[in-house]
């Protein structure tokens, strides 16, 4: 005999999967819990006769040869079964690590056990009655709320459109998913909730109530439902003694609390926002009830992490507008900075918001009325130490999407803080800040002189009451193991000024810009003596040191128009990182004080960077710069990850843009890809987005050329071809990628994409050359060594290696080389001093002279010096005739 089994006290998921097994397998007898939840036992009750459902007091006496398990990993025993008995789990819940060894267990992260049996109910094309499409979905939405909790998978939603495709009925689904207490229920509830207590963990809101019901015959979820509604806690206990023990049903509402993992302390499990245990107290227990409510008291600080306040993800030092503040300059504050809204303040008190939308209406009616009459008038604030809940509801109230922060003591404004601020913060989308401390990994990261420099700037910014952070790329390739040595510290207050205290303490010079509040701490001539005073029980390294440190003070930039360099101010760190372009490079490391090694996340790069995703800032962003575009490729193929599809969406929108970004600038991003080890794959990757071509028409990659093109990079260029350390400007190497990327193509194609990229003048000359040559070489293998030489004596070194690296005729790859290697460097053994002893007088014939014998030398019709004077001679006398016959 083969049986279905799920957990006891069984709610409606328990009996939707239980119906889906019996459906994928009809040869398996659908077991009934003993004890269901009231709701669950109604609809049974009444549609029983419609399912295939057995009570195990029908069971026939027959060995029972293998159980099938869902939502559960507990097996309930039945007559029957015995150490033969093979077992199969198919559970949603986290795996327990206690099951034997011998069963065979399916676990999937669903919202509800059903939706594993739905998909497979689909993929068969099994038919399903009204009821049983019902239940099943009744079991979905049970488990995840109606798909509105954080567990809920996209999964859910396609299994429950199946089944309301399939004729699942919601009124039904409705009356049973949502019962009123029964009178013994409501009894409870009322005793429950006068003993309910209210206690604050970690700025979480968390209600234990507990009582005694040894008669209660019914689940406890439902009042635990009714009560979690009513009080809106973070997180909700009920214990409750009945007559098997006490019963924990607990219950959370943020996914700063698992309730989960407070159950499987004392035994029992569930989801993140629903669980439950059946505690069985020691015999010798003198107040069983109590102690296991002092127990829960002392486990639960280690469940409940930090409530997120409003001074985690406000924006510092906001701007502020005056009552007399005229509309239009409200208006261009608003497209500077993009701000939606800004509050109002007189003599330091907020008296109103004037929004976007009052401006924008003010502007097109002509009219440039002072803040103070287009305003929502009112005093709606916050402090920084308010829960997330709190602002919700002042949001919710005022109807304000940019709500002013104030200081408690002073009742300034010291931020503000957005609706997009708290939609990011409660949709996950943005982690929040100092969620992780990266002290180990920095310092594992990094050389004892670095670290040590780092600390003495953190120090002294301490000192000077600044917060420091390393941010941005850094950060990120320390999170993806693969630590950098560059690193810039961005300075929350004045950059300058720390950069001035650090050399009056230890010396080297500083040079700033106040202009981008920049400075470059020089110490290239003190690092010895810097690496001596910085030694603590590690001696750091002089050679460790860098020759200079970037501080850049925290700043928010605009565009006065696209493509434009931007204009900077100061700014909180909050809105620096939001100036940058990715949001896996918004990611900064606090140093200062008690902050060091603190993660700072406000944008979500930390998400993205799990879900490996480039994903853009802000709609605009691309309109204000759309080099990134070359950046987002050049990061998504150096990581292997993917850029999002907004993103890419706006990128395809912001191409044309690239039209209108000068050379240099293009060449600079260019620059840094081809310096990458994947930069094949990105310049394929930027084809294949149509970026290529929208910085030059004609300008694109060849996929052929990959695997051949990354090959040449990686490889040294050999000594013997003579290639100079640079053209031009440019790295050999750099340069090299040019030539080899574009000296495929006509001479003239090459040189126009060449002038469109700023190329120096060298590289474009020894790129025109390489396309000549190319173009010329299939003719030049027909002609003696010393006419091939003079045709290709002009073209540089680096030229031929490239033509030699990527011709594909053996011919013509042999000519090439032996130019470059040995035919370049042939030259006669006689001399112009040779020529004057053998009676030549100098003129213009020396040179034709001995070009003709090294002609002669390279074609191989002399071979030594007596030979090259016989054949001077030769000529001599053949000017002789010449000059005769004139």
């Amino acid at each position: 005999m083969h049986v279905i089994l799920t957990h006891e006290q069984a709610d409606f998921d328990a009996l939707g999967a239980l119906l889906g097994a019996h459906l994928l397998h009809p040869e398996a007898i659908p077991v009934l819990p003993r004890r269901m939840n009231r709701n669950a036992r109604a609809f049974i009750d009444l549609y029983g006769g419609e399912l295939p459902f057995v009570d195990p007091r029908a069971l026939p006496g027959e060995a029972i040869e293998s159980v099938l398990l869902v939502d559960t990993q507990s097996l309930v025993t039945l007559k029957g079964m015995s150490a033969k008995t093979r077992v199969e789990v198919i559970d949603h819940h986290q795996l327990r690590g206690d099951l034997p060894a011998e069963w065979r267990v399916r676990v999937e992260p669903t919202g509800a056990a059903t939706t594993l049996m739905v998909e497979e109910i689909q993929a068969r094309g099994i038919r399903l009655t009204e009821i049983q499409a019902s239940l099943l979905l009744m079991g979905i939405y049970e488990d995840t709320g109606a798909l509105t909790y954080t567990a809920t998978t996209p999964r859910e939603a396609r299994a429950a459109a199946f089944l309301l495709e399939n004729g699942a009925s919601l009124s039904l689904v409705g009356e049973y998913l949502n019962p009123p207490l029964s009178p013994e229920q409501s009894r409870l509830y009322d005793r429950l909730l006068a003993a309910a207590e209210t206690i604050v963990i970690n700025g979480q809101t968390i209600v234990v109530a507990r009582a005694e019901a040894t008669e209660m015959s019914e689940e406890i979820s439902s009042v635990a439902h009714k009560m979690r509604d009513l009080l809106e806690p973070a997180a909700l206990f009920l214990l409750v003694t009945t007559g098997e023990g006490i019963r924990m049903v607990a219950r959370a509402t943020t996914d700063a609390i698992n309730v989960a993992e407070v159950a499987a302390h004392f035994g029992g499990g569930g989801h993140a926002r629903a669980a439950a245990a059946l505690i069985h107290p020691a015999e010798t227990s003198a107040n069983p009830l109590a102690e296991v409510y002092q127990e829960l008291l002392r486990v639960l600080p280690q469940y409940v992490r930090p409530a997120v306040s409003v001074g985690q993800i406000m924006s510092k030092r906001p701007r502020v507008l005056k009552p007399d503040t005229p509309a239009e300059e409200a208006a261009q504050l608003m497209q500077r900075y993009g701000y939606e809204g800004f509050p109002v303040v007189q003599e330091g008190r907020v008296i109103g918001l004037l929004t976007r939308r009052a401006v924008d209406r003010a502007l097109a009616h002509k009219l440039n009325l002072p803040a103070a009459s287009l305003m929502e008038a009112g005093e709606v604030t916050v402090y920084p130490g308010d829960t997330l809940d709190h602002l919700q509801e002042v949001m919710t109230a005022s109807g304000w999407g940019q709500v002013p922060v104030i200081s408690p003591t002073t009742g300034e404004v010291v931020g503000i803080v957005t609706r997009t601020d708290l939609l990011k913060t409660l949709t996950g989308q943005a982690a929040q800040p100092a969620a992780q401390n990266l002290a180990e990994r920095l310092e594992a990261a990094l050389p004892a002189a670095r670290l040590a420099l780092l600390k003495a700037v953190a120090a002294k910014a301490h000192e000077l009451r600044m917060a420091v952070y390393i941010v941005g790329g850094f950060v990120r390739d320390l999170l993806l193991e693969r630590p950098s040595l560059d690193f810039d510290v961005v300075v929350e207050g004045d950059a300058i000024t720390l950069g001035r205290a650090l050399r009056d303490e230890y010396g080297g010079r500083v040079i700033s810009h106040a202009r981008f509040g920049t400075t470059k701490w020089d110490i290239a001539a003190i690092r010895a003596e810097l690496a001596e005073r910085l030694s603590n029980h590690e001696k750091p390294r002089a050679e460790d040191l860098p020759s200079s440190l970037d501080l850049i003070t925290a700043r928010i930039e605009f565009y006065e128009y696209p493509t434009a360099l931007p204009t900077v101010e100061r700014s909180s760190i909050k809105l620096d990182l939001h100036r940058r372009d990715f949001t896996i490079n918004t990611l900064a490391l606090r140093l200062d004080g008690r902050h060091y090694g603190e993660l700072y996340d406000y944008w979500g790069g930390l998400h993205d960077l799990r879900k490996k995703l480039v994903r853009v800032l802000h709609s605009l962003s691309f309109i204000d710069d759309p080099t990134r575009m070359l950046r987002a490729v050049r990061f998504e193929q150096r990581f292997g990850f993917r850029i999002e599809s907004r993103t890419l969406q706006l990128m395809e929108e912001a191409r044309p843009m690239l039209k209108q970004v000068s050379g240099e600038r293009i060449r600079h991003e260019l620059d840094l890809i081809l310096a990458e080890e994947k930069a094949a794959a990105m310049l394929a990757r930027l084809d294949e987005l149509g970026l290529l071509n929208a910085i030059h028409p004609e300008l694109s990659w060849k996929a052929e050329h990959t695997e051949r093109f990354e090959a040449i990079l990686k490889e040294d260029i050999p000594p013997e071809w003579g290639v100079a350390a640079k053209v031009g400007s440019l790295p050999a190497r750099r340069a090299l990628a040019y030539i080899l990327w574009l000296g495929c193509r006509p001479e003239r194609q090459a040189r126009s994409i060449a002038r469109r990229l700023k190329l120096p003048t060298a590289l474009i000359e020894a790129l025109e050359l390489a396309c000549r040559a190319r173009e010329e070489l299939p003719a030049l293998t027909r002609l003696p060594p010393s006419q091939a030489t003079r045709r290709l004596e002009g073209t540089p070194s680096i030229a031929l290696y490239a033509l030699y690296r990527t011709l594909d005729d053996p011919a013509q790859r042999d000519l090439v080389a032996k130019v470059a290697l040995a035919w370049r460097k042939v030259s006669p053994a006689l001399s112009g001093h040779d020529l004057r002893a053998m009676g030549l007088p100098p003129g213009p014939a020396y040179r034709e002279i001995l070009g003709a014998l090294r002609d002669a030398r390279l074609d191989g019709r002399v071979h030594t010096e007596e030979e090259e004077r016989e054949y001077v001679a030769h000529l001599m006398r053949q000017m002789d005739l010449t000059r005769g016959e004139r």
